[in-house]
Parts: C-alpha cells; sequence; structure tokens
C-alpha cells in the first residue's frame, strides 16, 4: 500500500475556517490520503466536499479532553454519522481511567459503538497522560467494548505518539484491533517507522510534507 493511503490529514486547530476545511478536502483529494480529520462541526461541510471522491471523512468526538458526559458523545456520534463522518475517534475519559472507573470507561465506548453501528471507532487514550499499565488498560477495555482501533493521541496533550507507546499498544491489542498512530508525525521517515511497526492508520497535519518525495519522485 501506497504511503498517502495511511495519512488521516488533519485539521482540528480551534482557527480551523470553513475556507480551510474546503482547502483541506482538496489537498486530501489531489493527494490520494485515506481520509480527512475534523472536528464534528465541520463534518457536514468536509462531507460535501468530498462528495464522489474516495477520500473518507473521520470526525472527532469529545475532543481534545474526553471529559464530556458520555450522553454528549454519544449525540455528537450520532450527528456525526448522519452528517457523513465514516470513522469516528472519541476521547477516552482520561480523568476516569486515572480513578479506576473501567466500568464507566467500557460503558461509554459500548454506548457510542452503538449509535455509528458499523462505522469505524477508534479511542484516543492520551498516552502522554498514562502510566505503562494505564496505556495496556485502556487497550483491554477499548477492545472489550467493540472499538476497531487504539489511537495514541489527540496532538493538543504534552506529547504525541512515540515508537514505545506504538509497540506496546501492538503488543498489548495483537490482532484484535488496529493502531492509528497520531500526534508529533511531521515528516516520511517517522510515519514509515511507524507503518513498519504494524500501524493501520497516520493522523498528521503534515500529509503532504510526508508523501511530497514520492510524489516528486514519479
Amino acid at each position: 500500500m501506497e504511503l498517502n493511503a495511511y495519512i488521516d490529514h488533519t485539521l482540528l486547530v480551534a482557527t480551523a475556517t470553513p475556507e480551510a476545511i474546503c482547502k483541506l478536502c482538496d489537498e486530501a483529494k489531489n493527494h490520494s490520503f485515506y481520509a480527512v480529520c475534523v472536528n464534528s462541526c465541520n463534518v457536514y461541510l468536509a462531507s460535501n466536499e468530498l462528495h464522489n471522491s474516495e477520500v473518507k471523512v473521520v470526525a472527532t468526538i469529545g475532543f481534545p479532553l474526553g471529559a464530556s458526559s458520555t450522553k454528549s458523545k454519544r449525540e455528537e456520534a450520532k450527528r456525526c454519522v448522519k452528517d457523513g463522518a465514516d470513522e469516528i475517534d472519541m476521547v477516552l475519559n482520561i480523568g476516569y481511567l486515572k480513578q479506576n472507573l473501567y466500568k464507566n470507561i467500557r460503558e461509554e465506548i459500548a454506548a457510542v459503538k452503538k449509535i455509528i453501528g458499523k462505522k469505524i471507532l477508534k479511542v484516543i487514550i492520551e498516552t502522554c497522560y498514562l502510566e505503562e499499565d494505564e496505556k495496556r488498560i485502556a487497550c483491554q477495555i477499548a477492545a472489550k467494548a467493540g472499538a476497531d482501533f487504539i489511537k495514541t493521541s489527540t496532538g493538543f496533550g504534552p506529547g504525541g505518539a512515540t515508537i514505545d507507546d506504538v509497540k506496546l499498544i501492538i503488543e498489548e491489542v495483537g490482532e484484535n484491533l488496529k493502531v492509528k498512530a497520531s500526534g508529533g508525525i511531521k515528516d516520511r521517515k517517522t510515519a514509515l517507522e511507524y507503518i513498519n511497526l504494524g500501524v493501520s492508520r497516520i493522523g498528521t497535519s503534515n500529509g503532504i510534507a510526508i508523501v511530497a518525495p514520492s510524489y516528486t519522485n514519479n
């Protein structure tokens, strides 16, 4: 598979304008990225911009803190699917994890998965805030709750994806879940390192810079 087919081309900053979202979608189409990843308010626009293209729309919910109520996350996910989202990236409730409220987390993930049905659900565990045992527990809970992916990071915490964290997650989930590495991935070399480890998706706002060498050489 070509590198561009791993990339979720991402724009999640607070200053993202409708014009910028349209530009993101054009870039994704021009570079044949797998998807664009946008905040929930921009899903409808992105879906319309990508109509009749193969680029998918990924929507974030409970983003970036994960501290929204379960009801809020469910309704946000429901709305995103209605607006055209193909996949949902939800942030796990980190405070619950720190307090060992595992049942609450499992039920929340399961509730979102139920709402979105066969759509892909990625659970963002925000590794920079977690100890090793917490990362493993988060992976286990997400798997039991029916998630499809573990995603490392929002890109808005104090740290993003790391080689060690990706290795740990892949070791923990095995073939049960796929892995999306995100946060701080800015160049081709780093993206390829993660792909070679076994990740299925790369979340980045630097997608064009990452794939540029492959286009230059063609």
